[in-house]
């Protein structure tokens, strides 16, 4: 069963981000017409549609329902989730709508898990041959997403991604200052996110220490280097500095990355980001 996720001032920033660009990429799209090219939507941890607001209890919709009010519309919308109940909760809200953009009908619901249905199912639909281009939003709460994924993205050039990079979860269950204390499977989750296990060379490092131990590096150290990955890795052509995302103490949680194949939409989001990234 689904329950009401509360979210922070941070989180609040983050749709906000997601929104203001998906508005504008959908306008831009929307425009062209020679060739005509369709603009298809997808959100791989979807949740329920909805939130509550930690600081005054207020309802806010979540990316998906704010994805279904752009106007102009997507050519269609892809929404997964692995929870049954947050997928249930998303296919009564579209039912329920009367009005709005948005055709129905273009509105897929997977109960799923997003890893392999984007490889298999979904990313096939945004060929770049097919003049299909895509918004993903791949917002996973700790390290979930498969760095495959992410590469495939990057290589079909038809997609344009929004990354949350969980510096927090990696924090508190891999990067630890002893890594013989660190359970095998947080290693695996870890590789499966960066790709390989060259991240260690990352985050650890024995420079500057006078008995040539390793030490935990920086965060900004591990960004850095994920950035870099995504560009030369990948095959991204635009990967602007991430926003920072903290939480109620002020601690950064995680990374919101945005990486494009356009200068026109690298310049935008560097725009919006720096809007909000001294809040």
């Amino acid at each position: 069963m689904s329950s009401i996720s509360e979210i922070g001032y941070w989180s609040e920033i983050k749709l906000d981000i997601i929104r203001e660009y998906a508005s504008a990429y959908s306008i831009i799209l929307a425009k062209q017409k020679q060739p005509k090219l369709e603009h298809i939507y997808i959100d791989a941890f979807a949740g329920a549609g909805f939130h509550i607001t930690k600081a005054e209890g207020n309802l806010v919709w979540g990316s998906p329902l704010q994805a279904l009010l752009i106007d102009p519309p997507f050519s269609s919308y892809h929404l997964i989730d692995l929870d049954r109940g947050n997928t249930e909760v998303l296919e009564e809200q579209v039912k329920s709508r009367t009005s709005g953009p948005y055709n129905p009908q273009n509105v897929h619901i997977y109960n799923a898990d997003s890893n392999q249905l984007l490889l298999d199912k979904i990313f096939p639909l945004v060929r770049y041959e097919d003049y299909k281009r895509g918004l993903c939003l791949l917002d996973p709460y700790g390290i979930h997403l498969d760095w495959e994924v992410i590469e495939k993205a990057g290589k079909m050039r038809s997609l344009e991604i929004f990354y949350h990079f969980s510096i927090y979860d990696m924090n508190r269950n891999v990067l630890r200052h002893d890594t013989s204390k660190v359970d095998k499977k947080q290693i695996d989750r870890m590789n499966k996110a960066w790709g390989d296990n060259s991240w260690r060379n990352v985050a650890y490092s024995s420079e500057g220490n006078l008995f040539g131990l390793e030490e935990k590096t920086t965060n900004k150290a591990l960004v850095d280097a994920f950035r870099d990955r995504m560009k030369k890795v990948a095959g991204f052509s635009y990967v602007p500095e991430p926003i920072p995302m903290r939480n109620t103490k002020g601690a950064v949680i995680y990374y919101l990355f945005f990486a494009s194949h356009k200068p026109v939409a690298a310049k935008i989001i560097s725009d919006i980001f720096n809007k909000y990234r001294n809040r």
